[in-house]
């Protein structure tokens, strides 16, 4: 929401900029998407990393521990 307007500032105050920034940013958003990707995919990673790290502590403490 906050975006919106900050962009109805800007189109108030510079009208062309804003209404690049409205053209460009499906382009940035799709230019950005594989990195996001790549962010979800390590994370993937990682949790499954710390998962079977701390498997034996887990296994360790019982089934009552949470």
């Amino acid at each position: 929401m906050a975006a919106f307007f900050l962009w109805c500032l800007l189109l108030i105050f510079c009208w062309p900029i804003a209404l690049l920034a409205l053209i460009a940013y499906p382009f940035v958003w799709l230019i950005l998407l594989p990195f996001r990707i790549l962010g979800i995919a390590v994370s993937g990673v990682l949790a499954l990393l710390r998962a079977l790290f701390f498997l034996p502590v887990r296994v360790l403490r019982g089934p009552h521990a949470v």
